[in-house]
């Protein structure tokens, strides 16, 4: 679909502005949580050793028809926070912000695994059940602060979570493409994928995050491992150029000419918000349907699943740069290319399978989330409205120019997660005792 330059063009320009101020508030939101929470990523590791190891099963209430368990609850927001943004976001922010970005995504992940554990406690706090049904998350606990906050994020969030859909569907048809599908069938097929999933309700969404997330994982993680240590001096030498480009003012020399420490900043720590969700309370709307007692609990499951995104982030950034890929013009198939260099044969088939993995359980996430938020608007009406219209914006989404849907989705990020940061920051300082761990 031809889409006038002046549109791209434009995007393009109000998201350049719009993620400056996104970056600073972000970056120092994460860091005021982490120095009230004295560093909780730090001091609660143990604690989240002991939850995995199965105290949690302790601590479910059974009599809540339409929550899920605490792990299927992880699983799901993980299945929206590990997907296509994990593999492709990386690339991009390297080819935007220069090797440097890489560094300062990680940064904000490291102090950003608070703020999820701020959202995600008091989306358990403030949700409420009425008649079986479950609403929490951000609409929730930004009503407590504002009914305003609380009714603008639901209705942008509605219109952020049927776009990104759409940017998942995107994303994966430019990479079949490749392999000469065409993206109309791609599109479709996900579509009823999400379709199918969807009508089963939230028991259906988690059984199936629950078994595809680990899946995934391991099998993109293992072989991605595998590439980088076939090519060790072009490790090293990537490694070397991340660093630089992170601390030094302005590269002058090679690769890294006309990159800033500035520009490095913020298109990594923006797609690091993109790819974590933290900050933007997104995942806190799955993680509100956790069957437990102790909101903290879920909230520190929340916090180190982060580990995850940071794994899979490093090892997509380094594989990019390794493979000489991070190059040219705008592209949302920069992995598919690396893979496809680093391996011919079997590279080429298990990103295929992984990327596919990803998209499906993101898309079914987001849906799931869209829905949920959606549901909280209009009292669980309609919602198979927003289901149909869900599905169409998957089949029109591999039609649509990808540099305008990703500028787009920033964007929408901006509009959603702004809000969101303030409305946490003021919770966590005015009622500190939820989230004292």
């Amino acid at each position: 679909m031809i889409v006038p330059t002046c549109i791209v063009d434009g995007c393009g320009f109000l998201l350049s502005y719009m993620s400056y101020l996104t970056t600073f508030l972000f970056l120092g939101a994460a860091l005021a949580l982490t120095l009230q929470s004295r560093f909780a990523q730090i001091r609660m590791f143990p604690r989240f050793v002991r939850l995995v190891m199965g105290n949690i099963k302790k601590q479910t209430d059974t009599s809540r028809t339409d929550a899920m368990s605490p792990f299927h609850a992880l699983f799901t927001a993980m299945g929206t926070t590990i997907g296509m943004g994990n593999i492709v976001g990386p690339g991009v922010a390297i080819l935007v912000g220069g090797p440097g970005a890489l560094v300062w995504l990680l940064m904000y992940i490291f102090f950003a695994c608070v703020t999820k554990f701020v959202e995600v406690t008091f989306a358990l706090h403030t949700r409420t059940i009425s008649d079986g049904k479950i609403i929490g998350g951000p609409m929730r606990y930004l009503h407590d602060v504002s009914p305003f906050l609380g009714y603008w994020y639901a209705y942008i969030a509605v219109f952020l979570f049927t776009t990104w859909t759409s940017l998942q569907a995107n994303t994966l048809a430019n990479i079949f493409e490749l392999e000469e599908i065409p993206k109309y069938t791609v599109g479709i097929a996900l579509a009823l994928i999400v379709l199918v999933t969807l009508r089963g309700g939230a028991q259906r969404v988690g059984n199936i995050a629950s078994k595809l997330v680990p899946v995934m994982f391991l099998l993109y993680i293992f072989f991605a491992f595998t590439l980088l240590s076939r090519n060790l001096d072009a490790l090293w030498h990537a490694v070397q150029l991340v660093f630089i480009g992170a601390f030094t003012p302005q590269a002058l020399v090679g690769s890294l000419s006309g990159f800033t420490l500035l520009q490095a900043m913020r298109v990594g720590t923006y797609k690091a918000i993109f790819i974590t969700e933290a900050g933007m309370g997104t995942s806190s709307i799955a993680h509100a349907m956790a069957d437990t007692k102790n909101p903290t609990d879920q909230g520190i499951l929340a916090m180190f699943s982060m580990l995850s995104d940071a794994l899979i982030a490093t090892t997509s950034g380094l594989l990019v740069i390794v493979l000489g890929v991070y190059n040219g013009p705008f592209r949302s198939t920069m992995i598919y290319e690396a893979f496809r260099i680093g391996s011919p044969v079997a590279g080429r088939f298990v990103l295929l399978a992984t990327v596919t993995l990803f998209v499906v359980t993101t898309a079914i996430g987001n849906s799931f989330n869209g829905m949920q938020t959606f549901a909280s608007l209009t009292r669980h009406r309609f919602v198979g409205a927003y289901i149909a219209l869900t599905v169409c914006m998957i089949v029109v989404g591999p039609l649509l120019d990808a540099k305008l849907i990703w500028d787009i989705a920033d964007i929408v990020l901006a509009l959603v997660a702004i809000p969101n940061i303030i409305g946490i920051l003021i919770l966590a300082f005015r009622k500190p005792e939820v989230i004292k761990v």
